[in-house]
């Protein structure tokens, strides 16, 4: 599995710098600096959910790096002074602080209109696959998804009491398992096939990913993380942590793992690597 996600995060990485070779000035510079690093793990979904499917990988390549540019974007937006205020992004300083504010929503919408501009290419696809593949990310992104996780963290963070176990559950199926969804379902709506195992699996995967998330932010240090760690107990935000303890969030992680790699019964041996990627959701260090 580690093969595999660091020839997909080389090869994404190499498309995506022709896809933004013509993209110019500071826009373009802090795309291509948005860009940079990451475990590429969205990508890589498309690319194996595709390679299940039988759908050809210079086909794949389009949806796996639209999707690399929306969690992008929603990474330099997140991280503006107004949301999370955060200085670095994946070891390095994030857009607004190397660039400025105004350069850092700019670059969030460009990336956001890139991702869809990807997603939508000819070699995707016929156009009603296209389409599809347009419409379920605008879903997945949008007020029902990705945004209405985030609007709904940014409001806990005024709230006078701390978000349950419940809420928190939804929060975090929208603001991290909704992309998720839509990587690990891409390569079935590509080859027409039905995409629920798919999702299953992913919103599985998905949540111990985030309560993984929310262990490094108590046990981490930032150098392995790339990023600041500590800030939710600093906060006093809720977290799967803080509602479940540090071992109950583990073992609940484990659960949901064991789920997600059940969801994929149905395709047999050949699911095995996506399995090894839901275990490697919560062995990682950042």
């Amino acid at each position: 599995m580690q093969t595999r996600l660091d020839e997909a995060a080389r090869i994404v990485a190499a498309h995506l710098s022709q896809v933004l070779a013509p993209f110019g000035g500071d826009v373009g510079d802090a795309m291509r600096h948005a860009l940079q690093g990451g475990k590429r793990l969205r990508a890589f979904l498309v690319l194996e959910g595709a390679r299940l499917h039988g759908v050809e990988a210079g086909a794949a390549i389009w949806p796996a790096c639209g999707i690399e540019a929306m969690h992008a974007y929603s990474l330099v937006h997140d991280d503006l002074p107004c949301m999370d205020d955060d200085a670095e992004r994946r070891g390095q300083p994030t857009v607004h602080v190397k660039w400025d504010e105004m350069t850092a929503v700019l670059t969030g919408d460009a990336l956001q209109a890139l991702a869809f501009e990807l997603v939508t290419h000819a070699s995707t696809g016929s156009a009603a696959i296209r389409a599809e593949l347009a419409l379920s990310l605008a879903r997945a992104a949008g007020g029902q998804g990705m945004v209405m996780g985030q609007a709904l963290d940014m409001a806990a963070e005024r709230a006078r009491a701390p978000l349950s176990l419940e809420q928190i559950t939804a929060l975090q199926a929208g603001k991290t398992g909704a992309l998720f969804e839509w990587s690990a379902a891409a390569g079935a709506r590509m080859a027409g096939a039905d995409p629920a195992p798919l999702i299953r699996y992913a919103a599985a995967m998905g949540q111990a990913f985030q309560i993984h998330d929310d262990v490094i932010d108590v046990t981490g240090d930032a150098a392995a993380a790339g990023k600041a760690v500590g800030k939710d107990a600093a906060a006093g935000k809720a977290t799967f942590v803080s509602l479940l303890g540090l071992e109950g969030a583990r073992a609940r992680a484990a659960e949901l793992v064991d789920a997600a790699c059940d969801a994929l019964s149905v395709y047999g041996a050949a699911a095995a690597t996506l399995q090894q990627t839901a275990r490697f959701a919560i062995s990682r260090h950042s």
